[in-house]
Order: C-alpha cells, then sequence, then structure tokens
C-alpha cells in the first residue's frame, strides 16, 4: 500500500525556527511486525540523544500494538488528538495515515523521519519524538524483538549485495520518441510509466536507424559497420553465460549482416534458450518462422485460434524467470515486434483507442510537444519541426476515418506490450528478484514511415490466413486495418506525430530516426526515481553497462578467438547520478542515414544529398543548416565519418537499400 504525506510547514515550539516537510510516500521505509503507527501529531525537539526511554518521550501521537498487519486500516484511528489542547506556538503536524512500522524502525522513526525534513533558517540536528503511551517493558520488548528481526534484515540484505544483478532487457519495435506516456505520449503505458517513476528516462539516447543494426550493436557494443558474425566480438549473453547466467531470448531476432531465417542463430551466440522469430517482422496471428530453441513452432498458432505474438512474446519471458532457479542470475532479453508493420491488433485493443485520434496527426504533434515541456522531455524552448512534405494538414486529408483507424492499431500495439511489461513485473516481484534486477527499455528506432504497398512481398508476408482467407496486402483506404487478413502500416503521417518534436523517420539518421526512449531502473543504486538525464548515450553502451553491472570482466578472447574492445562505454555512472565522460565521437551509416556527432556538433546526410550541419545542443530539432556559415567544421567531421567507414574489413551491412 502506498501513503501519499502533503507537503506541510512547521514552526518549533523550542526554537521557534520554520520547516517544510516535502511531499513524499513512505512506501520505501522498512517496515517490521507488529507494531504500527496510527494517526499521529508530530513535534520536534532539536538535540536529544539518540536512544529514547519512556520519560523522555514527548506526546505527538498514539502508537498501538497490534498483532495482525490486516488489522491496520489508514485514516480510520480512533481517539484522535484534540488538536485544540496545544499550545498556540506548537503548531503540530497532522499526518492522515501512516504506514505499519514494525520494530526496530520505530527506532528509525523516532529520530529519522520518513518525511523530508528542511530548516528554512538554521541548520541543526533534529530529532522526531514519539508520545509516552507504553510502560519500559513495552518499549524494551519493542526494541528487543526489532533488533533481532533488524539484524536478520540487515543479513539478507548483504547477501544480496553480493548476489549478480539480474538482467531484463525490454526492446520496442519502431516506436516514436514520444509515443510513450512518459516521454509526452497520449498512449496509455502505465507499466512503462511505473518503471520510469523508478528509475532514469534519457533524452539523448541514441539507436541506429533501423532494427538490425540496432540490435547488433546492442549486443555486442561495437558498431554495427563491424560485422556481427566477424569472430571479433562478444554478445552480452556469451560473456555472462561464462559468469555463470542464465540466458533467455523472446521475440525478434534480426541482426544485420546474418541469415534472417537462421532458427539456430540466438543459440550460437551464447543464449540457452530462444521462443520467437530470426526474420524482422511478420502477422502478429501467425508469424512464420516462429521457432522454440532451434526448432520450428508454428505449430503454437496453428492450433491456437487465439494465439497473438505479443502476448506469447510476454508469457515465454515469464516462463523463464519462474523457472529459473532462485540461485541462479538471470539474463532476459525481451525484444517485441509491436509497434512493427503489420497493423495487426487484438479488437478489444482497438476499441480502447476509438475516436482518440479523431483530432488528426497536427493537435496530436502540437498536443504532445507540450506534455513533453512540461514534464521536462524537452526544453521549454523546443520548436515543433514543419510537417513532412508527404504530410498534408488534417483538414485536407481524404481519408480521415481511415488514418484514425492506423493509429488506433498502431496504439493498441503498443498498450498490449506495456500489458506483457507489467506481467514480467509482476513474475520478477513473485520470484523475489525485482529488487536485484537492472531493467531496461528501449525502442530500435524512431517511428517507420513506409507506406506500405500492395506488390510487397517477402518471406515474411502469409499466402492466407490460419482459416483460408485471402490477405489484403497494402495501405488501402477501402480496408480498416488491424485484423489477420489486412497487412497495412500506419504510414507518414502519423510517423511524423511519433516521432514529435522532430525531423524524419526510421532508415535516417536524423533525430527523427535515431533518437529514443530509454528507461532504466535499477533499485539497488537508482535511489530516486522520475529522474531525467541529457547525457549522450548510444545503444552500443548497453553491453558495457550491463557488463560492470554483472560485475563481469569484458573478455580479451572468447573459445580461442581473439576479442576486440567494446566501441560502447558504461552507463553505470549516469545510474549512480554522476557525470559520465561523453564518447569523443560517435558515428552512424545504414540504409539512408550517414551521421557523425563530435560534442555539440552534428554532420548528418541523406542518401547522397550535402551534408548538414547542425549544432544539436542548441538545435535538437535540427532546423538550422550551419554547413554553410562553418564549412571548416563541416569538412572536419566529413573526414572523421570517411575515416571511421573504412576502417571495417567487413563487408558493410547497409549498403543495399533495406525496404523494413
Amino acid at each position: 500500500m502506498r501513503y501519499e504525506i502533503p507537503n506541510m510547514r512547521y514552526t518549533s515550539r523550542y526554537t521557534r525556527n520554520k520547516f517544510e516537510i516535502r511531499s513524499t510516500t513512505v512506501e520505501n521505509v522498512r517496515q517490521i511486525t507488529p507494531f504500527y503507527a496510527k494517526q499521529t501529531q508530530f513535534q520536534v525537539r532539536p538535540n536529544k540523544p539518540k536512544l529514547l526511554y519512556d520519560k523522555e518521550l514527548r506526546k505527538i501521537g498514539q502508537l498501538v500494538t497490534q498483532t495482525k498487519q490486516s488489522q491496520f486500516k489508514p485514516n480510520k484511528a480512533k481517539n484522535k488528538p484534540n488538536l485544540s489542547q496545544n499550545k498556540p506556538n506548537s503548531n503540530p503536524i497532522k499526518a492522515n495515515c501512516l504506514p505499519p512500522f514494525k520494530g526496530a524502525n520505530l527506532l528509525v522513526f523516532a529520530r529519522k523521519t520518513v518525511y523530508t525534513l528542511r530548516e528554512r533558517r538554521t541548520p541543526a540536528k533534529y530529532l522526531w519524538r514519539t508520545t509516552s503511551m507504553f510502560t519500559r517493558r513495552d518499549f524494551l520488548k519493542m526494541t528487543g524483538i526489532s533488533t533481532a528481526i533488524l539484524m536478520a534484515s540487515r543479513l539478507t540484505k548483504a547477501s544480496d549485495r553480493h548476489r549478480p544483478t539480474n538482467i531484463v532487457i525490454i526492446i520496442g519495435d519502431d516506436i516514436g520518441f514520444s509515443d510513450l506516456g512518459c516521454y509526452g505520449g497520449e498512449i496509455q503505458t502505465p507499466n512503462i510509466d511505473r518503471i520510469a517513476a523508478k528509475g532514469i528516462r534519457f533524452t539523448q539516447f541514441h539507436s541506429e536507424s533501423m532494427c538490425a543494426p540496432t540490435r547488433v550493436a546492442l549486443l555486442t557494443g561495437q558498431y554495427h559497420i563491424r560485422g556481427y558474425n566477424s569472430g571479433r566480438n562478444v554478445t552480452i549473453a556469451e560473456a555472462l553465460s561464462k559468469a555463470g547466467y542464465r540466458t533467455c531470448a523472446v521475440g525478434k531476432w534480426h541482426n544485420a549482416g546474418e541469415p534472417i531465417l537462421n532458427r539456430k542463430a540466438p543459440l550460437e551466440r551464447g543464449f540457452d534458450n530462444f521462443f520467437g522469430t530470426p526474420q524482422g517482422c511478420g502477422s502478429f496471428f501467425a508469424p512464420l518462422t516462429l521457432s522454440r530453441d532451434g526448432k520450428p513452432a508454428e505449430d503454437q498458432w496453428k492450433k491456437n485460434k487465439d494465439f497473438y505474438y505479443t502476448d506469447a512474446i510476454s508469457d515465454n519471458a515469464v516462463r523463464y524467470i519462474k523457472e529459473t532457479p532462485k540461485e541462479t542470475p538471470l539474463f532476459l532479453y525481451t525484444a517485441y515486434t509491436a509497434a512493427h508493420w503489420p497493423l495487426h491488433a487484438l479488437p478489444e485493443d482497438i476499441e480502447k483507442q476509438k475516436g482518440r485520434y479523431a483530432m488528426g496527426w497536427d493537435r496530436v504533434r502540437q498536443q504532445r510537444l507540450q506534455r513533453m515541456k512540461k514534464i521536462g522531455i524537452v526544453k521549454q524552448d523546443t520548436p515543433l519541426s514543419p510537417r513532412h512534405p508527404n504530410v498534408p494538414a488534417w483538414k485536407d486529408e481524404k481519408h480521415k476515418q481511415w488514418q484514425q483507424r492506423r493509429m488506433e492499431v498502431y496504439a493498441a500495439q503498443i498498450t498490449r506490450m506495456d500489458k506483457g511489461i507489467g506481467q514480467i513485473l509482476k513474475a520478477l516481484k513473485e520470484t523475489n528478484r525485482l529488487q536485484n534486477t537492472l531493467i531496461m527499455v528501449l525502442v530500435d528506432n524512431g517511428g517507420c514511415h513506409v507506406e506500405y504497398k500492395q506488390s510487397r512481398t517477402g518471406s515474411f508476408l502469409n499466402k492466407q490466413t490460419r482459416d483460408g482467407r485471402e490477405i489484403k496486402t497494402g495501405n488501402r483506404p477501402d480496408v480498416m486495418p488491424g485484423a489477420e487478413d489486412t497487412w497495412q502500416s500506419y504510414g507518414y503521417g502519423w510517423a511524423n506525430a511519433s516521432n514529435t518534436p522532430f525531423r524524419m523517420f526510421k532508415q535516417y539518421d536524423h533525430e527523427g530516426g535515431i533518437c529514443v526512449p530509454l528507461i532504466v531502473q535499477w533499485p539497488k543504486v537508482i535511489s530516486h526515481g522520475g529522474q531525467i538525464t541529457r547525457q549522450v548515450c548510444h545503444v552500443m553502451d548497453i553491453l558495457p553497462t550491463v557488463i560492470e553491472a554483472a560485475g563481469v570482466k569484458y573478455p580479451e578472447t572468447f573459445h580461442s578467438r581473439q576479442v576486440d574492445p567494446a566501441d560502447g562505454k558504461s552507463m553505470v555512472p549516469i545510474l549512480r547520478g554522476q557525470k559520465r565522460k561523453n564518447h569523443e565521437v560517435l558515428f552512424w551509416k545504414f540504409s539512408h542515414g550517414c551521421a557523425v556527432r563530435q560534442g555539440k556538433w552534428k554532420l548528418v546526410r541523406m542518401d547522397k544529398e550535402p551534408w548538414e550541419l547542425y549544432d544539436i545542443e542548441a538545435d535538437h530539432v535540427e532546423l538550422t543548416n550551419l554547413s554553410r556559415k562553418s564549412p571548416e567544421k563541416a569538412a572536419q567531421l566529413a573526414a572523421l565519418w570517411e575515416k571511421w567507414n573504412k576502417s571495417s574489413a567487413s563487408k558493410k551491412p547497409g549498403e543495399k537499400k533495406n525496404r523494413k
């Protein structure tokens, strides 16, 4: 149960000093049975000994003895103190309810309040005092029980500190920077938001511009142009498996430079178990190449009419958590295909979004930017990028009902993923792993603008539905998306809204294609949740971060092969609230984009068009091209990029146009 404490002010009756009690909650206080605090008044007394005796206890409320926690009922205390009897200057503070306090924490309660006390005039240490409501025997009994339990709890916590950290990485697919609720989106993502409330959100975290190269950089800690199977890298799973971790992968695999139909691919790079699809996309109702531990698993959807891939990913992630022995550390890599096309969602999830996007993409963009400013995701002076040239004003859109439906299905895909993330959190809690788990939630690239054509085919496309119906492929306004017999994408207009406030999309190295959400929760390191950091990071930083969090040394060799150093840098200092030394320079190259960033400068281009130069710190939306004003800086960065691009001896993925 969560107990909210409002903002309050207090004037000491002893020193006349003024104090503020900041709004907070008390759910993090250690609780030891069987003593509970009820309706209470507070007052402060300075400079007294830490140990309390009954003759020193001052009346500020009532402490009651109960034997069962279920008997505790907030806001229902009897015999409330008569506030009118207090002296005029005492100005006691009322707390409507307090959490159950058990044993040793009564002492903690007495000398260190669960509230944040901030003195407004003179510095001094103040001690909370409780009422003389028990005999000395009651007090000693209470402290004796609490001491034993406190010692036991400290021993347990000491053992937890030496237990390896569990690692859970959750990655969404083709989701824009502003889609998630905790990043300003109207899409309801309460479980992701809960992780953000207890962790850190990154506003300058960068992926690659497409699914496959992002996954290579994530798993190897190296730039994807080095080659996934070059033989000179090590994956997170390989490094952790040597340290005794159980390593499990669920969902989409799809790494650049690797055969997309290899069902055993994850098992060949360090994972003990794999349930998912090796290729990059597919039907949410009947995903082709569905595999379990290297063997075909299409019978999962052939025999189950209620099969939905997002749910299957969540269910198998939960299964791996629950079946892993308690003493075995776990690395769980969960890669959802939501919200990659095709637009497939369950009817009940689509119904919840009905009418939400009738306002159109122009107003959605404006409202999102306002919320992003309000919650601190972007700076207050951040402008909204112009509507993309391929996107008409909403008032001029000819197929409003169809366009609304496309975004409704897209949002439904994300809400279903969020529900599955809630199940993963629940499983971690039920198995007593949550407090010792580093959780990362991220996206592989920005929203995807691709308009799916009727003529497009691929190994991912089913010939017919499970019950033999023809599949209507292509973005056809006469066909409402969502069902198994449709195959559509959400297109330019909504992708432009997803990537608010940025320009461009997936496949491009402008911020709209590569600046993505990253939310990190790590209870034993991140003590204050709801933080936002603007430190610049890259997806290849995840491997060094995980390695450090797990206490594992980065290997110089693996299975007798030489391993090159990681290109990424650990983000653990950021998670500890410190300033990390930035990358000296960052590079990108894939599909339609190329980019280099050094300090405040970013050089970027589309295909073979001229380079564009931006002061990315002052102009994060990339609206003012400075290449003509600062040609020397543009030439210097272009030379750096050319040198990096030639540095890989392996075949460079992404030379060909990849339409996914």
